[in-house]
């Protein structure tokens, strides 16, 4: 059976032979807004080198799905990339002022290319460096997607890469797989692409028994197993950040796509229905904007550990965190922070803004009984 994407994401399932479900992910509405991922993978040559054949065939795909009607806005890896080659690096740097150096001449660097080669469509982009406070800080938030809206009424097509030559978060901790996932909540997007060097999420990755899944409908600790690191000496994170990247627009409802960026069709392909690579399908229910704020664009300030009476009401009748249900404190956050929210396993199953500081939480007379109102509250 095909599972794919199409104007109007139709897909269905099975368990062995027996048909559970057919659903509609977009209830009919076409995808207007594409959000693409290209990794350094699949933009770079063996020499570390923007590959110009490969970033040419990516550009004109965008350009029919632009030119077909559609906004697409582009999520670029590659200038630490770019970058290594001109100081002389045969892998990536450890160091972080040398990875900063690499990513300051490389971002130039491709960003000229990519201006050039979209100009032989006829098209205009825009460079938008973003770094994690940007997206964290809400007004910032809000200006930034104010940004990319206006560059799509106009018809530009956003290219956006991590700051890099100042921040650090990219650098040391992940690909710009979150970074596409944030980006892909912040407008919202109908869909999410990540084009990688692999044709999807592999189950028995390294033997003859290897497969590309065609669709992962949950996110479990089978999916997360399957996924492994990378070896190559320009990226990091690998298929791993790529499974937290799903796990992000999947519960805000948005469905995502990882395919490989090495075939000339993908893209249509992908968006007509076709079988390629692997969907991980949305929620149902997404999250409003607020909601996916505070669930994805902060940095915990700190956990809530709590009893299973409280994890059942806050699951099961949407209620808000009360102080009585509250097991264990940690970290030094103040009223207004977003903090996790555990089970008495240690699982994250929520996040909210706590109404208290830390030292208020805790204690046997709190000073407030509503810790985390619902409307402050996301289930992850």
């Amino acid at each position: 059976m095909v599972l794919g994407v199409g104007l109007h994401l139709e897909f269905a399932f099975w368990e062995g032979a027996s048909l559970i479900r057919s659903v509609n992910l977009e209830a009919n509405k076409p995808i207007g807004r594409l959000v693409v991922k290209l990794g350094t993978g699949v933009l770079t040559d063996a020499k570390k080198q923007p590959d110009l054949g490969q970033l040419e065939q990516l550009v004109a795909q965008v350009a029919r799905e632009h030119k077909a009607g559609r906004e697409v806005v582009i999520v670029t890896s590659g200038a630490v990339g770019a970058g290594m080659g001109v100081l002389g690096y045969d892998k990536r740097p450890a160091t972080l002022d040398a990875l900063q150096a690499c990513a300051a001449i490389g971002q130039s660097r491709l960003m000229s290319t990519y201006e050039r080669l979209f100009s032989k469509h006829g098209l205009n982009v825009a460079q938008v460096l973003l770094t994690h406070d940007d997206l964290e800080h809400h007004e910032r938030h809000l200006n930034a997607r104010n940004t990319l809206v206006t560059l799509l009424r106009h018809r530009v097509i956003p290219i956006i890469n991590e700051n890099d030559a100042v921040s650090i978060t990219e650098l040391k901790f992940g690909d710009n797989d979150k970074l596409s996932a944030l980006v892909a909540c912040l407008m919202p997007a109908d869909l999410l692409v990540i084009l990688t060097t692999v044709d999807g999420l592999i189950e028995n990755f390294g033997t003859p028994q290897a497969r590309v899944v065609p669709s992962v409908l949950k996110i479990d600790a089978g999916v997360e197993g399957s996924a492994k690191g990378t070896t190559s000496a320009t990226a990091v994170g690998g298929m791993a950040t790529k499974i937290q990247a799903a796990k992000m627009v999947t519960r805000s409802g948005i469905p995502l796509v990882i395919a490989s960026g090495r075939k000339s069709d993908v893209l249509s392909r992908i968006l007509n229905a076709q079988e390629e690579g692997t969907l991980f399908v949305p929620s149902r229910v997404g999250l409003k904007s607020r909601k996916r704020w505070i669930a994805f664009f902060h940095h915990p300030k700190g956990t809530l550990q709590v009893d299973e009476g409280a994890k059942k009401a806050l699951r099961e009748r949407g209620t808000s965190l009360l102080a009585p249900g509250i097991q264990k404190v940690e970290g030094g956050f103040q009223e207004g922070d977003v903090v996790r929210v555990c089970d008495a396993d240690g699982t994250e199953f929520a996040r909210g803004i706590t109404r208290c500081a830390a030292v208020e939480c805790q204690g046997t007379q709190p000073v407030r009984k509503v810790v985390i109102h619902r409307d402050d509250l996301v289930l992850l």
